[in-house]
């Protein structure tokens, strides 16, 4: 059996609109394990709904992250293949007829991509354009099913139970854990596999400032990943925080010479063609264009901010997070 494991943290609409599309697959033969992480709106009666028409358990736990959530869900599971996915995706009819056939195949591990759906808000769809394009620093990069090319992410990924069981599940880290898992995984030679056949579509965040955040704190995430992992960290990484500073240097510029606005205009045209092309939507382009800086601002601050307190104040990982993001 595959388990489906979920954390869930005040979604309950999106909750239900992940088991709708679970409800709708080719493919049985799989369970579906929902893990409340000390929600104040929980999925209780959304589980119950489902009861009937999925394999579904639902559990109740303290707050304390996705992480730990996705571990104590797997503990429950009864699967011998564990697939993650966040609360806030969408799976096409195909995907469990994707994911059993890898793993009928002998694949161990793998991460699946990202996509907008139709039905997403322009906003929903302007942040997966940013998060996912080849102009900014999201998205997977080249098509290899190697994991040196591609880190899976636990919005949609899987791997056997005796081989997460071995590497020690998540880390209880507050934001990376998917990308520390993937390392260990690497080192234990699991050889995730991309499966683009396996994608989901990622509601994201759905405002700019909690966008803003998200990327924020992935950017800090990226410093403890180097401190945990040293050589992970490669130069595609240090892309945001150089985009930032230039950002800066050029609108600083601008006020002697306007003409330094050039490259961000022209950049911001770039992401706005782009999206406007792939979603049939000027809206959808604008917006993009906006989320585009977002994303890279965001995560080049949030670089900047952890090396300064991690490689330059010594601080411990704890201290880079004044609060919590879940």
């Amino acid at each position: 059996m595959i388990s489906v494991v979920v954390p869930v943290y005040n979604r309950p609409r999106e909750a239900e609109e992940l088991l709708d599309s679970l409800v709708r697959q080719s493919r049985g033969g799989f369970e579906v394990v929902l893990v409340e992480d000390g929600s104040q709106v929980d999925s209780r009666a959304v589980a119950e709904r489902y009861a009937g028409r999925l394999d579904v358990s639902y559990y109740v736990k303290e707050n304390g992250g996705p992480g730990p959530a996705r571990n104590y869900g797997a503990d429950r599971a009864k699967g011998d293949f564990l697939v993650f996915l966040d609360s806030d995706c969408i799976a096409p009819p195909s995907y469990m007829e994707a994911v059993s056939r890898a793993v009928e195949a002998g694949v161990r591990a793998f991460g699946g991509p990202d996509r907008a759906d139709e039905r997403f808000t322009p906003m929903q769809k302007a942040v997966s354009y940013s998060m996912t394009s080849f102009f900014t620093t999201g998205g997977i990069r080249g098509g290899k099913h190697k994991l040196d090319r591609f880190i899976p992410r636990s919005f949609n990924m899987g791997v056997a139970r005796d081989l997460f069981e071995r590497v020690g599940g998540f880390a209880p880290m507050r934001f990376g854990e998917d990308i520390d898992l993937s390392m260990r995984i690497i080192a234990a030679g699991g050889e995730p596999r991309l499966l683009p056949e396996a994608a989901v579509c990622h509601k994201r965040r759905t405002s700019l400032r909690s966008f803003f955040r998200q990327v924020y704190f992935s950017g800090v995430a990226r410093i403890n990943l180097t401190k945990r992992h040293p050589g992970s960290l490669k130069a595609v990484h240090l892309l945001p925080a150089a985009f930032t500073v230039g950002s800066l240097l050029c609108l600083g510029l601008a006020f002697v010479r306007p003409a330094f606005l050039l490259p961000l205009g022209l950049a911001a045209l770039v992401w706005c063609a782009d999206s406007s092309l792939r979603n049939r939507s000027l809206r959808v382009g604008l917006l993009s264009a906006a989320t585009s800086f977002v994303q890279l601002w965001g995560y080049g601050i949030g670089f900047l901010t952890g090396a300064w307190k991690r490689l330059v104040l010594k601080r411990t990982e704890a201290e880079t997070y004044r609060t919590n993001f879940f």
